[in-house]
């Protein structure tokens, strides 16, 4: 989630009603174990757990690195990319978001190292407004969000979403007219994308066609309506999201400071409070799912993002 600097600081019918705002009761956060495992970062997202390592990014610092459980190891660190979103590709390389506007998607080795860079999509359309997140599914379909404009009013509706298919050369846009689109995710059974409108505090889903195009954009989850909130902002709404192998969706709230864990048929489940700081942008499911790696920024007002990662029991 890269922050605003202070100084620039008809759909289809909701999914989810107000009656299933209520079962935000019935997932109310308990006290958990938080452990902060790295401290100390800037503008911290993007953690992903591979083989008893944990990869992160630091949009601020514009660094990958890799934590070994002992100590932290940068392994890329460029100008100019805003490092935000990671993820695993079914060739055990990453895709990088770079949020630094105008955007681009980066594919780098387990090392850190640059293999391929895209900066503009199929038609020569420039990443306008930077790449924020991406997700790829288990055929090695891809998916990354087209952000927006840093700015204290978020009025322009410019957000969209761009596809890279399996073995494909170049990605091409296939939605367009969100409100400042984040997080994205892929259900197990690669038939729905929900994507995070930030601005519009709201989670959104897309049937996925055989093909990868999207259709059927529909309103999932209304933030205000599962969890009460912490901060009045713009940026109150969804941060990154990953989806379990059962479909459920873990969100991180940006100004919110809580990740919320919402059922396939965006009932919530549970909230977990973090305490490291208010402004929780990104999870990673730790080996066999036990527990979760959140990137948190302690004050999201602050220009450095200065935060870390603390590690949480998962709750099934």
């Amino acid at each position: 989630m890269p922050t605003p600097k202070p100084s620039m600081r008809a759909t289809a019918g909701l999914a989810l009603t107000f009656a299933l705002g209520l079962a935000a009761v019935a997932g109310a956060a308990t006290p958990t174990s938080e452990v902060t495992i790295v401290s100390g970062l800037k503008g911290p997202e993007g953690p992903l757990y591979l083989d008893g390592n944990l990869y992160y990014v630091g949009w601020v610092s514009g660094t990958l690195s890799r934590w070994d459980g002992t100590r932290s190891v940068v392994l890329n660190d460029q100008k100019g990319c805003g490092h935000n979103g990671l993820a695993l590709t079914p060739r055990k390389t990453f895709l990088l978001a770079c949020t630094d506007d105008p955007g681009a998607i980066l594919e780098l080795d387990l090392n850190g190292k640059v293999l391929r860079r895209w900066s503009a999509d199929r038609a020569g359309r420039p990443f306008k407004g930077g790449i924020n997140d991406v997700v790829v599914a288990p055929s090695g379909a891809a998916y990354a969000t087209l952000w927006g404009p840093a700015t204290d009013n978020p009025t322009a509706v410019i957000g969209g979403i761009v596809y890279l298919g399996p073995g494909a050369k170049d990605w091409v846009q296939v939605a367009d007219g969100l409100n400042y689109a984040n997080g994205v995710g892929v259900s197990p059974d690669e038939k729905t994308l929900y994507v995070s409108e930030t601005v519009g505090n709201m989670i959104q889903t897309f049937t996925i066609n055989s093909d990868g195009t999207l259709r059927d954009r529909s309103n999932f989850a209304l933030l205000s309506l599962l969890t009460d909130s912490k901060a009045r902002s713009w940026w109150l709404g969804p941060d990154s999201m990953k989806v379990d192998a059962k479909g459920n969706i873990y969100v991180a709230q940006w100004f919110g400071g809580k990740i919320l864990k919402l059922s396939p048929e965006g009932r919530l489940l549970h909230q977990f409070d973090i305490r490291a700081g208010g402004g929780t942008t990104n999870l990673a499911f730790g080996e066999r799912g036990e527990f979760l790696y959140v990137t948190v920024v302690a004050d999201p007002n602050d220009p450095d993002a200065k935060g870390g990662i603390v590690k949480i029991p998962n709750v099934k």
